[in-house]
């Protein structure tokens, strides 16, 4: 999952930037992959010690000592499994989007007629149940994990208060569960799938907290996009651009609650170091080294826009 390995850096690139605690905050917001890395600061997991275990390192100190970890063992490889051919993979969403004509996002629609994914993310629950006591929720107060339920479509923000309860190992590989590749999470007999089916981003959610500040790291979206010549790495960008679009409008949603908005997406480096497979797990120490090295600069941009005004 390379848009988390590349949240990595920026997340770094921030703390250097802001002098800021990730872990401090008052609320953590993750959805899809960020929801691992948001677990992991908010169990007590360092930058330094972030950097070393993306880097698939052994790491010495904090909550992820001597853990063991194989991101392509972990995910299933960087190419999806073979699904299970039972039709849709959803029949109770396609049913509620039809009675919801026009309500629910497009992924939201697409990912009820895609088959149930084949991977487990058992390996991302055990990471998970490492560094949090087993069973239970984390220690930070305010640690939001976004899902999809996969049998209306509304997504569902586990940790937030009046949210259902679950054990934080199931519910970040809910909020991972991409349609079509990782087979779809039941928690307390409900099913469900990666959180980004309703919103890449989830930046809407922090609309009404409260909060001063948000700062929005999110590696689906492309504020500074490339213009890459390859067929495939051309429809990727598209896909972006959209996500870009709804990530814009959710922060105008926040920005109009009152609060000021930062955000970063991946730049041109970035997006090259990536590449057109975000699982491709090979790319993992290049991206993050580009990422520390480009959302320096990033940062440093949005800072000053703010200044200007």
């Amino acid at each position: 999952m390379l848009g988390g390995t590349w949240a990595v850096g920026a997340l770094s690139a921030w703390q250097n930037a802001t002098g800021l605690e990730p872990r401090e905050v008052d609320i953590i917001v993750g959805t899809s992959a960020g929801s691992v890395l948001a677990a992991l600061v908010a169990s007590g997991v360092s930058i330094d010690e972030l950097i070393t275990h993306y880097r698939d390192e052994q790491v010495t100190t904090g909550p992820l000592a001597g853990y063991e970890w194989d991101p392509a063992r972990a995910t299933g490889g960087n190419r999806p499994g073979l699904p299970r051919f039972r039709g849709p993979g959803s029949p109770a969403l396609i049913r509620s989007s039809l009675r919801n004509l026009g309500q629910l996002p497009a992924t939201t629609v697409l990912s009820a007629f895609l088959p149930e994914g084949g991977k487990s993310l058992e390996r991302i629950g055990h990471l998970i149940d490492a560094v949090t006591p087993f069973g239970e929720w984390s220690a930070h107060p305010n640690l939001w994990v976004a899902a999809t339920d996969y049998s209306n479509g509304h997504r569902v923000v586990f940790g937030r208060p009046g949210a259902p309860v679950a054990p934080l190992a199931s519910a970040v590989m809910a909020s991972c569960a991409i349609p079509g590749w990782f087979t779809p999470v039941e928690i307390h007999g409900q099913t469900y799938i990666d959180g980004g089916a309703v919103s890449a981003t989830s930046v809407d959610v922090l609309a009404h907290s409260g909060v001063d500040e948000v700062y929005v790291i999110a590696p689906m979206v492309s504020f500074n996009p490339d213009s890459p010549t390859g067929i495939q790495a051309r429809l990727e960008r598209r896909w972006r651009s959209q996500v870009t679009k709804v990530c814009r409008d959710e922060m105008a949603l926040v920005r109009a609650a009152g609060a000021s908005v930062y955000a970063i997406g991946p730049g041109p480096q970035d997006l090259e170091a990536i590449g057109s497979n975000l699982m491709d797990s090979r790319r993992r120490e290049l991206v993050l080294d580009t990422s520390l090295r480009t959302s320096t600069q990033a940062w440093h941009d949005q800072f000053e826009r703010a200044v200007a005004g």
